[in-house]
C-alpha cells in the first residue's frame, strides 16, 4: 500500500492524525552514568510516552557514530550506532518495544554532508584520482597569475596559501561562519562545506553518492524504522555553475534568525537548486517500496518562507511526489500576536496543493524554549494553539511540563554555532530532560560525576514527578489536550476556518469534522476580551483549567492569556 491516496476520502494514516514528540538522545534519559542520555533510557520511558501523554511516534536526533562536532549532525558512518548510545541491538530493542506501545520511530537521515571522518571522505581527500574523489565536491582555486606567494610559502597557513593562489571559486559562507570553501593542502583543491569544516558536503550530483545514501534509507526501514526527518533537506543540490550568491535585499531579513555574514547573501546557488526534486521523488520511491504493511514517511528541514516554493517539496501527481511533510517553520518565525499568527496559518492552508497535509511546530533543538519565549501562561496558548490547528504537530521533549532555556556561560557552552556567533548558542534549548526529584532530576544516576549540559535552576519545582499528580500543571494540561485530539475527529483530521469579527489581540477559528464542530479561541493579551459568538456551546478545555460546562456563547468572555475549546 502507498500513501498517494486523496485526503478527500475518510482514508487519514497515522502520520495525518498522530502527534510527533522529538527526542535529543543525548538529554533524554541516561543509564550508564556517563552524563549522556542512551537508548536504554529511552527505552525506559516509553511508557510515559505511550501511557502519560498517548505519543504516536518518536522522532530521534542523531545517535550515529561521530567526532561529535557538531553532536551528531556530522555524521562518521550511517549505519552503526554511537558508543555512548549503545549498539545497533538496542536500537533494534526500541523498535520493538515501540511499535509493541503502537508508537512509530522516525530518525534523522543527514544527506547534505558527513563527517570529515567518515571513511568516503577519508578516501576522497587522499588524492585527486580516488574513485570516491567525486564523492565530494572539490575544485581549484580561483587562478592568479603568477601565485602572489611563490617563494614565501612558510609564512602563510594552508587556508592562506589556498588563498593566495586565487582563493575560493566563488563567495559562498558557512552557515557557521566563515568561507563555504575549505582550503585541503595536500590535495590543493577547496572543499565545499555549508556547515563546519568538518562537515565536508556531498556531491549529490554523483549517482554513486545517491545509491550509496538511498542504500542508507533501505537500512534503516529494513530494521523498521517508520519515517525520517531530513536534516537542511534543500541544500543538497547546488547551482552547478557554482555562481557568487548577490548580496541580501534587507526586506526579508526579519524572517532570518541571524547568522551574521551568512545573512548578508541572499543564498540563491548554494542550495534548494530545481534538481533537489528529482533526488527526492527517488528518495520517496524508496519509502513507498516499503509501505507495505505499514506506510512509512518523511519530514523535510526545509527552512523557506516562500510558501509557494516551499510547498513544492510535497511534490506532485504529475511529476512524482516528494516529502509527506516539508517542515513548517512559519510559527518560530512569526510575531507572537493574533493577527501576525493568524495570517501565518491562512497563509499556509492558502500555499497546499489539494493532495498536501499540513503540519506545525514551536520549538526544537535549534529555537529557544516556549515557556521563555512566551513565558508561561501564554505557553499554554502556544500549546493550545499547536495541537488543535490542522495538520500534523511535532511536540519537542519537555515542552510537556513547561522546561524552559537555561542561561550557560559562554565559557561554558559547547555549541559550535552558538561559539561562532554569540548569543545564538543552541545548548540553551538542549538540556537535560527534568523527570524527578531525585540528584540529577532523574536524568542520570546518582554515581555521575557530570551531565553533559548542566539542569535548569528550576528542576526541583518542574519535573515530570511533581506534574503527573497535580490536575493543573502543564503536564496535565498536554495530557488532556493530547487525549482531546484522539477523541475528536474534528481537531484531528477537520477542516479549519477562521472566524472572523474576533477582538484584536485573539485568534478564532472552528474545526469540523461532519457534524462535529468545535471552536477554538485564544487571547494572546493580558486584558479580558469578550467573543461576538452565538448560540449554546460547551466548553470543553481551558488552559487555566478551572472551567468546563455549557455557556452561552453570547455572554463568553476570554480572560487575560487564555484559550478555551468550545464544542459549538
Amino acid at each position: 500500500m502507498t500513501d498517494n491516496r486523496p485526503l478527500t476520502t475518510d482514508h487519514y494514516l497515522w502520520w495525518q492524525t498522530g502527534v510527533i514528540y522529538q527526542i535529543y538522545p543525548r538529554s533524554y534519559k541516561d543509564t550508564n552514568g556517563n552524563g549522556v542520555g542512551d537508548l536504554t533510557g529511552i527505552i525506559e520511558k516509553l511508557d510515559y510516552l505511550s501511557d502519560t501523554l498517548g505519543i504516536d511516534a518518536i522522532w530521534l536526533s542523531p545517535f550515529y557514530p561521530s567526532p561529535m562536532k557538531d553532536f551528531g549532525y556530522d555524521v562518521a558512518d550511517y549505519v552503526d550506532v554511537h558508543p555512548l548510545f549503545g549498539t545497533l541491538e538496542d536500537f533494534d530493542e526500541l523498535i520493538e518495544q515501540a511499535h509493541q506501545r503502537e508508537i512509530r520511530v522516525i530518525i534523522d537521515w543527514v544527506p547534505n554532508h558527513s563527517s570529515d571522518q567518515h571513511p568516503w571522505f577519508q578516501e576522497s581527500r587522499s588524492s585527486r584520482d580516488n574513485p570516491k574523489r567525486d564523492w565530494y565536491v572539490w575544485t581549484d582555486p580561483t587562478p592568479l597569475n603568477p601565485p602572489v606567494h611563490a617563494g614565501k610559502e612558510d609564512k602563510f597557513s594552508p587556508q592562506q596559501r589556498g588563498e593566495l593562489e586565487g582563493g575560493p571559486p566563488n563567495n559562498w559562507l558557512a552557515v557557521f561562519g566563515g568561507s563555504a570553501w575549505e582550503w585541503d593542502e595536500s590535495t590543493e583543491q577547496y572543499y565545499l562545506h555549508s556547515f563546519l569544516k568538518e562537515q565536508p558536503d556531498l556531491n549529490w550530483r554523483n549517482p554513486e553518492v545517491q545509491k550509496a545514501m538511498l542504500d542508507v534509507i533501505r537500512f534503516w526501514l529494513e530494521r523498521g524504522v517508520d519515517g525520517f526527518r531530513v536534516d537542511v533537506a534543500h541544500f543538497i543540490m547546488k547551482d552547478p555553475e557554482m555562481r557568487d550568491n548577490p548580496p541580501a535585499p534587507q526586506e526579508g531579513l526579519a524572517f532570518h534568525r541571524p547568522h551574521g555574514d551568512y545573512d548578508s547573501q541572499e543564498h540563491l546557488y548554494d542550495k534548494g537548486h530545481p534538481d533537489v526534486h528529482g533526488v527526492y521523488r527517488q528518495f520517496r520511491a524508496v519509502l513507498d517500496e516499503y509501505s507495505n504493511p505499514a506506510p512509512r514517511m518523511s519530514v523535510g528541514e526545509i527552512h523557506i518562507f516562500d510558501w509557494d516554493e516551499w510547498a513544492s517539496y510535497y511534490g506532485n501527481p504529475q511529476d512524482g511526489f516528494e516529502f509527506h511533510l516539508p517542515f513548517n517553520f512559519s510559527l518560530l518565525k512569526t510575531a507572537w500576536d493574533a493577527g501576525a499568527v493568524r495570517q501565518a496559518v491562512d497563509e499556509i492552508e492558502a500555499a497546499l496543493p489539494s493532495w498536501a497535509w499540513p503540519n506545525y511546530v514551536l520549538g526544537n533543538h535549534d529555537e529557544g524554549r516556549i515557556a521563555t519565549r512566551f513565558g508561561a501562561e501564554q505557553a499554554r496558548v502556544a500549546a493550545m494553539l499547536l495541537l488543535t490547528l490542522r495538520g500534523t504537530p511535532t511536540i519537542y521533549y519537555g515542552e510537556e511540563i513547561g522546561m524552559s532555556d537555561v542561561d550557560i556561560p559562554i565559557e561554558d557552552q559547547l555549541d559550535p554555532f552558538g561559539l561562532r556567533v554569540p548569543g545564538w548558542g543552541r545548548d540553551r534549548c538542549r538540556t537535560p530532560m527534568q523527570w524527578s526529584l531525585d540528584p540529577y532530576a532523574g536524568f542520570a544516576p546518582e554515581e555521575v560525576s557530570k551531565l553533559w549540559l548542566p539542569l535548569s535552576d528550576d528542576w526541583e519545582e518542574i519535573n515530570v514527578e511533581n506534574q503527573i499528580t497535580d490536575p493543573t500543571s502543564s503536564l496535565s494540561f498536554y495530557r488532556q489536550l493530547l487525549a482531546m485530539r484522539k477523541k475528536y475527529p474534528a481537531l484531528n483530521r477537520g477542516s479549519y476556518t477562521p472566524l472572523d469579527g474576533m477582538p484584536q489581540g485573539c485568534f478564532v477559528y472552528q474545526r469540523q469534522e461532519a457534524e462535529q464542530s468545535l471552536i477554538v479561541a485564544l487571547n494572546f493579551t493580558g486584558v479580558p476580551k469578550r467573543l461576538p459568538l452565538e448560540g449554546d456551546g460547551k466548553i470543553l478545555l481551558s488552559t487555566n483549567m478551572d472551567r468546563s460546562g455549557s455557556e452561552n456563547l453570547q455572554s463568553l468572555q476570554l480572560r487575560e492569556n487564555e484559550g478555551i475549546i468550545i464544542e459549538s
